[in-house]
């Protein structure tokens, strides 16, 4: 069954590289959610102005990789106890949130959360938003694919690249 995710990690360079790389995810838009200006473009966003956060839409095939499957990469794929941040990556847009579609969903990511939470897998708490869905923007067009088309850049390489490194020994039974 074909079904919808939604994710803010931090900049959308980052989450879109390694989800596009776990086996039964068949589509990543990067793109922005979670604010008040309608079709904001990066420079907007990027000013803070909006409300709104980098955001991954996630296409995938629920019989091959699970929602929750997928809510446990992205939460140990970024930091989801920094307040609007992400390493240097600084403001509102970089917050940690999830858009959920359904109630189901949303007990998936708290039920996520508090697993975590009690494990003490992170030394501080999760800050991460839990929002329903609302409208997603795509990111424009240069934005699509940047890992892929620009890895020799120093932010790919000092930045990106480790976290898919991690993504891959972490995960390595979903890892394409």
């Amino acid at each position: 069954m074909i079904k919808l995710a939604y994710f803010a990690g931090g900049c959308f360079w980052c989450t879109e590289s390694i989800f596009q790389r776990i086996i039964g995810v068949i589509e990543v838009t990067p793109g922005y959610m979670g604010g008040h200006t309608k079709n904001p473009t990066y420079g907007e966003v990027c000013n803070g102005n909006t409300g709104h956060t980098e955001t991954i839409k996630v296409l995938y095939d629920h019989d091959i990789v699970s929602y929750g499957e997928l809510l446990e990469i992205f939460f140990l794929t970024h930091d989801p106890t920094t307040l609007d941040r992400q390493g240097n990556d600084v403001g509102s847009q970089y917050r940690s949130a999830v858009f959920f579609n359904n109630i189901e969903e949303k007990i998936q990511i708290e039920d996520c959360i508090n697993r975590f939470q009690l494990d003490g897998i992170f030394d501080n708490p999760i800050v991460t938003e839990v929002n329903t869905e609302c409208p997603f923007y795509p990111a424009e067009t240069e934005h699509h694919e940047y890992y892929n088309q620009h890895k020799e850049q120093p932010y790919c390489q000092l930045i990106i690249t480790p976290k898919i490194k991690k993504f891959k020994s972490i995960f390595k039974q979903y890892s394409r």
